[in-house]
């Protein structure tokens, strides 16, 4: 029987909204049958991230060559630093029939819908956005003036959210990670997505 092509999952929205902590939340679970496509940076290292684990870590010189090559799937520069997917990586895996989750801020997001326009791509939203500042600052990582600009770059992402087709709200951690689950079992039973192999099973391809 011919495997079907995966799903490709984009989960992405503001800084500081919690998309890794969604995301590793959901990896952490032991049904999860995503498969995490790890993005590439050229930011520091934040205390506690492994490279090749959270992020892969690449000069500013390196990330411009795989650019140069087409080697991403996509890319953004963000408050002064690069960030972008692997495209070879993406498509073997979705080839295999296995789901791929990507965590990506939202300019990226943006270029994957012109790419991969089956693709699943959900919006996480904070509660507010006082909510959202107090969590920039509670990370402790960042300067008042990148805090700062996180802020207002995260106003104009959250006008960004039609270019989505799912929002979950980031109030609790648990809930929004079952919002995910929920909205990707119901992806797969689209009738667009099941219809494919129907009809290929009356055609005798199955």
């Amino acid at each position: 029987m011919r495997k079907e092509r995966g799903l490709l999952i984009v989960l992405s929205g503001p800084s500081g909204v919690g998309k890794g902590t969604v995301r590793k939340e959901l990896f952490s679970q032991p049904d999860t049958n995503y498969e995490y496509s790890i993005s590439m940076t050229t930011r520091k290292p934040r205390e506690g991230e492994v490279d090749g684990v959270d992020y892969f870590f690449k000069s500013h010189e390196e990330f411009e060559q795989l650019i140069g090559e087409g080697r991403l799937l996509e890319y953004a520069s963000y408050v002064g630093n690069y960030y972008g997917t692997p495209l070879d990586y993406v498509n073997a895996t979705l080839d295999a029939g296995r789901d791929v989750f990507l965590e990506i801020e939202v300019q990226g997001a943006s270029q994957v819908r012109d790419k991969v326009p089956d693709g699943l791509f959900i919006f996480l939203a904070p509660p507010s956005l006082s909510e959202l500042e107090q969590r920039l600052v509670g990370r402790g990582t960042e300067t008042n003036d990148v805090i700062a600009s996180r802020c207002l770059a995260a106003r104009d992402e959250l006008e960004m959210m039609n270019l989505y087709d799912f929002v979950v709200e980031n109030d609790e951690v648990h809930l929004a990670c079952d919002r995910v689950n929920a909205i990707v079992t119901a992806e797969h039973c689209r009738r667009e997505r099941v219809e494919k192999r129907y009809l290929s099973m009356l055609k005798g391809e199955y």
